[in-house]
Order: C-alpha cells, then structure tokens, then sequence
C-alpha cells in the first residue's frame, strides 16, 4: 500500500500519526494490565519452553499476547487511516498554514506574560477583597454579630 502524497506535509502528518500511535501503545498496555490482573488464565506464560522474550525480556502470556495482537491490527488500522485522502488533505493543509504563521518575539512574549500575571494578580486580591466583605456583611445580616 502506497502512502498517499507522501512528500507533502511530513511533519504534520508524522507528529498526528506518533501520537496517536503512543496513545494507542498506552491503551493495549493498560489492556494487557487490566487482563493480566482479573483473568487468572491469561498469566500463564503461552509456551513452558519459551516464557520471555529474549532482549526484551517480557513475558509471553495470554493477556501479552493478546494486546500485541490488538496493538498490531490497530497500528495497521491507524496508518490506512492516515494515508486515506481526506485525513492526509487536512494535515498537508495544516502543515501548510503553519508555515505562514508568524510567531511574537520574546520581548512581546514577556511584555505579554507580565501583563496577564499582572492582572491575574488584580484579579485575585479583588475577588479575595470581595469575599472577605461579603462574608462580613452576610456575618452581619445572619447572625447580627458585627465582629
């Protein structure tokens, strides 16, 4: 299977198709945990000759086996995915938007950040000013107790 405009927006398409592939990985990982600790079955190592893998040292049980498989079908899945026409235009176009995007210098970075620290500051002495009245003036309404 050919990949479909592979010389066009690569950067964009390798970085959507890692992620979602690590976060698939994570997915059949957790599958394999969640299998290994409630189906007594599927902790037994698959061959007695052949319990780990050599180098990699994991072990071939049941629940390993059967998040590999899922893992594998899915990885296939998710690059068909990708290479189908509509998903590969997107991620070509969005690569392609990037590129004409013009990124603030660090000076009006930090002008920028300083202001919105600033206000955020304003911001939380108001609201922390406002809830020591109200609490205060509804001390007062409630209870009749000025202090």
């Amino acid at each position: 299977m050919k990949a479909y405009k592979s010389d066009q927006g690569r950067m964009a398409r390798m970085g959507a198709f890692w992620t979602l592939a690590l976060l698939y990985l994570y997915g059949c990982m957790a599958l394999k945990t969640t299998l290994w600790s409630f189906v007594e079955s599927l902790r037994a190592p698959v061959l007695d000759s052949f319990e780990r893998m050599p180098i990699l040292g994991w072990e071939l049980s049941g629940a390993f086996l059967i998040s590999m498989v899922l893992f594998l079908g899915g990885f296939y899945l998710l690059w068909a995915w990708h290479q189908t026409p509509k998903v590969a235009d997107l991620l070509i176009e969005t690569e392609s938007e990037l590129y004409k995007v013009t990124w603030a210098k660090w000076p009006e970075v930090i002008n920028s950040s300083l202001v919105v620290i600033g206000f955020v500051l304003f911001l939380m002495a108001f609201l922390a000013g406002s809830d020591a009245v109200l609490a205060r003036f509804f001390n007062v309404i409630l209870n009749g107790d000025l202090f």
